[in-house]
C-alpha cells in the first residue's frame, strides 16, 4: 500500500456513462492505492460491470476521465492498458492442456520458449496445480479452473488485475474456501485487484476497501468494517447484510446519546450520535441483528428493551434467527449463537419475551 502522501495508483475522476438516453455512470469519483484488494459491490444494473469495462478500456467515459498510475488512459486500447481482466465465464481454450492455457498470453507476444515453461511453472506453484499442468480444462473442477484462468491472467504481470464476479460459477462452500485463496494470492504478487461481485459477504471478506453503488452511483466506500458497522444510509445498511430500521424522530439530545421517539417500538429509545441533529428531525435507528439480546428476563435499566412474541424461529446450526413481533405490529429480527444443543433451548415459538441492546450499538440515519 501507498503511504498516505504519494497519488492514488488509480484516480476515478467524474467519471459519466451514458448508453443512448440511459445513464449508467453518474458522475463517479474514486481513488484506490497500490496494492489495494478492492470491490466494487452492488445489485444487477447499478453499473459495477460498465465500470470495471471503463477501466480495462472496452468502454470509453462520455465525461470525466480515469488515470491509472499518473496517466490519462482515454484513447489507449485495452491491448496497450497495463491491465488484464478475469471474465467470469473463465474462458478457457478447451482444447488446450492447463499449461497452454496459462501461456497462451507470452505466445501471442512471442516470448522464448524456456522463459514461458518457467513463467508458467512459477504460476502453476502460485495457485497449487502444479500436478495439473497437462490436463484438459474439462479434467478440472470448477475451483481448477477458476485458479488457471487467475494464472492466465497473472503471468503477463499486470500492474492491475480486473475480476467480474470471479467466484460466481463456484458452489458455496467452494466458493469460500476459493476467497482466502484470492487473498493469499494477492498479498503474494502484491498487484492491485479489483473484483466487481453482488455478493456482499464475498466482498466483505475479499476487500481491503468496497465502494457500494446503486443507480449508477458510489454511496459509500470504506473498509468492510465501516461500511457494515457505519452504514452512511438506510440503502447501505439494509443491502449490506440484516437490519432492523426503527423509524422516529429526535426529542433531544442527552450525552453522546439521541433520545429518539419511535412509534414502532412504543416509546422512546436511546442511540448514540454525532454532531449536528437538532430536535425534531426525522431519523431511522439502524441495529444488526446480531446486536440484539432476545431473553425472558427484563434486560438493565441502561439498555434500550422491547416486548415482543416470538413468530418464527429459523435453526442454521451454529446460529438460530428469531423473528420476533411487536405490540405495534412490527418485526424485529434477531441472531442468537446456539451455544446448546436445540433441545435444551429456552426459547420457543409463542414466547412472551424482552430485546435489548445498548445506545451504542445502533446507528442513526438521516438519509
Amino acid at each position: 500500500m501507498s503511504s498516505d502522501t504519494a497519488e492514488p495508483y488509480i484516480r476515478i475522476e467524474n467519471v459519466t456513462k451514458t448508453f443512448g438516453g440511459f445513464v449508467a455512470i453518474e458522475d463517479v469519483s474514486l481513488t484506490i492505492e497500490r496494492g489495494e484488494l478492492f470491490s466494487l459491490l452492488g445489485g444487477s444494473g447499478c453499473g459495477k460491470t460498465t465500470l470495471l469495462r471503463m477501466l480495462a478500456g472496452f468502454e470509453m467515459p462520455t465525461s470525466g476521465r480515469i488515470l491509472i498510475d499518473g496517466i490519462d488512459v482515454a484513447g489507449i486500447p485495452p491491448y496497450q492498458r497495463p491491465v488484464n481482466m478475469m471474465f467470469q465465464s473463465y474462458a478457457l481454450f478447451p482444447h488446450m492442456t492447463v499449461e497452454s492455457n496459462i501461456g497462451f498470453g507470452l505466445r501471442q507476444e512471442g516470448i522464448a520458449k524456456a522463459e514461458i515453461k518457467e513463467r508458467v511453472n512459477a504460476m502453476l506453484d502460485l495457485v497449487q496445480l502444479g500436478r495439473f499442468g497437462g490436463r484438459k480444462p474439462h479434467q478440472l473442477s470448477g475451483g481448477q479452473r477458476q485458479r488457471v484462468a487467475l494464472a492466465r491472467a497473472l503471468i503477463k504481470q499486470p500492474k492491475l488485475l480486473l475480476l467480474d464476479e470471479p467466484l460466481a460459477a463456484l458452489d458455496k462452500k467452494l466458493r469460500e474456501q476459493t476467497q482466502f485463496e484470492l487473498v493469499n494470492i494477492q498479498e503474494r504478487v502484491g498487484i492491485t485487484f479489483i473484483v466487481v461481485t453482488h455478493d456482499q459477504s464475498e466482498a466483505m471478506t475479499l476487500s481491503s476497501r468496497m465502494a457500494v453503488m446503486n443507480e449508477g452511483r458510489i454511496v459509500q466506500v470504506g473498509t468492510p468494517s465501516e461500511v457494515y458497522e457505519y452504514p452512511g444510509s438506510r440503502f447501505v445498511a439494509d443491502f449490506i447484510g440484516s437490519v432492523n430500521l426503527i423509524e422516529g424522530r429526535v426529542l433531544r439530545i442527552e450525552g453522546d446519546n439521541a433520545v429518539i421517539e419511535a412509534e414502532a417500538a412504543g416509546g422512546e429509545l436511546l442511540a448514540e450520535c454525532g454532531s449536528g441533529l437538532a430536535a425534531g428531525e426525522p431519523v431511522a435507528i439502524a441495529v444488526r441483528p446480531e446486536k440484539l439480546s432476545i431473553g425472558k428476563d427484563a434486560p438493565p435499566g441502561d439498555e434500550n428493551a422491547l416486548r415482543g412474541v416470538i413468530e418464527e424461529i429459523a435453526y442454521q446450526g451454529d446460529i438460530s434467527i428469531y423473528q420476533v413481533r411487536l405490540p405495534s405490529g412490527t418485526i424485529m429480527r434477531v441472531t442468537a449463537p446456539n451455544r446448546e444443543r436445540s433441545a435444551r433451548r429456552s426459547l420457543t415459538w409463542e414466547d412472551e419475551v424482552y430485546l435489548s441492546w445498548r445506545p451504542d450499538a445502533s446507528v442513526l440515519l438521516t438519509s
